[in-house]
């Protein structure tokens, strides 16, 4: 195929509305890239029954130069345990559907995640004769995959014209299986900087209706999974709370343990100290982001979480754990703190030590221009170019 098209397949794609946020940080890249295009075509393929599950609905839809198409295939969860082959078949089947239906063009191929993104980007490019890329996000699943040496992965990783990274350190985890570190390109994620942007702390809060005399804490992100760390965060604002009783945690994001950590709240007798305010769309996030004085990311494990950077671009600091590519974005305690995972003594401690410093949010703000997603973009572009795309 030859145009000045992009295909992206991802494995998650937010709604026309951005009610439903799984992957916002594609569609936030693919509001950068598309001014590199003449059209983008995201395809992300949803099994038969999967937005009851995600309580969400799941309709083609444009915008500017962008297609939005959501095929629907038959899936199973046992095909991830056992029948990974067929997840790819169906998938990948859907996938092809719709290009043909829809007679669509590329020149290239950028798939979100290995698996099964990756691997069914790989039977999509071998058929139409053009260049793919992987951008790899996750961290457990990626451990497991490269300790496991999984075939499924390994393939995919091989077959690809260029990987992207959203950590420099795993290039040495590539080159453990045998994939040459030539074909590995380590790039952050990022945020744009037309919505994530320093504003008035004050003013903020009084639109939220929330205390314009505390320190205010605040954790963006879902509560599915216990690896974001939220019962460490429970438990480092009981040991907060003994020595300052003018902070105040706002809890953002919604999921099945919800309930779960409102009953630790409710243990440690923290409702004055801790909220749960539930989940927000993605264009009222900045608003939170600006009503606080720090920024708190407990999780066990990441790849290089989007809400990091735009923490940063709201000139907030971070306080985090040393796990995915956190470590080497907060490379400077101006930035922000880090701590071991797992582990709420210290992160009291970190979030006391926050608490008692003097932030400069410029030179929080100035930092943040490096992940500007202007500026990531122009790096993924040079990956395609090195991958065999000519504009």
């Amino acid at each position: 195929m030859s145009s000045n098209n992009l295909l992206v397949i991802t494995n998650n794609y937010p709604n026309e509305d951005d009610s439903y946020v799984g992957g916002i940080f594609v569609k936030e890249q693919i509001n950068y890239l598309k001014h590199y295009f003449k059209n983008i075509y995201v395809i992300s393929p949803v099994a038969y029954g999967i937005d009851k599950f995600r309580k969400t609905t799941y309709k083609n839809y444009k915008y500017d130069n962008v297609e939005v198409f959501y095929p629907k295939y038959f899936n199973i969860p046992l095909f991830y345990f056992c029948f990974k082959d067929s997840w790819i078949y169906f998938a990948t089947k859907a996938i092809i559907k719709s290009i043909e239906s829809k007679n669509l063009n590329f020149a290239i191929i950028h798939s979100h995640f290995t698996w099964p993104s990756g691997s069914c980007s790989i039977k999509i490019g071998d058929k139409y004769d053009v260049p793919v890329i992987v951008t790899e996000h996750t961290s457990i699943t990626f451990q497991r995959a490269v300790e496991r040496k999984e075939k499924i992965f390994i393939d995919t990783w091989d077959k690809c014209d260029a990987i992207i990274r959203v950590r420099k350190n795993d290039i040495s985890s590539f080159e453990s299986i045998g994939i040459s570190k030539n074909k590995v390109f380590p790039i952050p994620n990022g945020f744009d900087s037309s919505i994530f942007y320093n504003d008035n702390t004050l003013e903020c809060r009084k639109k939220l209706g929330l205390p314009l005399d505390k320190k205010i804490l605040l954790y963006v992100g879902n509560l599915y999974d216990e690896a974001k760390g939220h019962k460490y965060l429970i438990e480092a604002m009981n040991d907060v709370v003994k020595y300052r009783d003018d902070v105040f945690c706002v809890i953002v994001g919604n999921g099945k343990l919800k309930n779960v950590i409102q009953d630790q709240i409710m243990d440690f007798k923290l409702e004055n100290y801790v909220k749960l305010v539930g989940g927000k769309s993605h264009d009222e996030i900045p608003l939170w982001m600006n009503s606080c004085d720090i920024f708190v990311l407990p999780s066990l494990n990441e790849g290089n979480p989007t809400v990091m950077f735009e923490c940063l671009g709201c000139g907030k600091p971070f306080v985090g754990t040393k796990v995915g590519g956190v470590p080497e974005v907060i490379i400077s305690d101006e930035y922000g703190l880090l701590v071991n995972p797992g582990n709420s003594r210290e992160l009291a401690n970190k979030i006391l030590s926050a608490l008692g410093k003097d932030w400069d949010s410029n030179v929080i703000t100035n930092y943040a221009y490096n992940f500007r997603w202007e500026n990531i973009s122009k790096q993924i572009i040079t990956v395609y170019e090195k991958a065999g795309y000519v504009h």
